[in-house]
């Protein structure tokens, strides 16, 4: 019984490290998500500036 009770600990202590790597590896992924949507944008409105500059008269 003892023994049961040590590796169950050890399973709940290994989740528990696994659910805390997946948080932060999630929040990592939703953060540069962000970051390359802004850098798409700003791309896109550098982009569109260099257009309207080379076609106005």
């Amino acid at each position: 019984m003892a023994r049961n009770l040590h590796v169950h600990r050890s399973v709940a202590r290994c989740l528990g490290a696994s659910l805390t790597k997946l948080k932060a590896l999630e929040r990592e992924n939703r953060e540069l998500r962000q970051a390359n949507e802004i850098l798409r944008k700003a791309s896109a409105y550098f982009a569109q500036a260099e257009l309207d500059r080379r076609f106005r008269p």
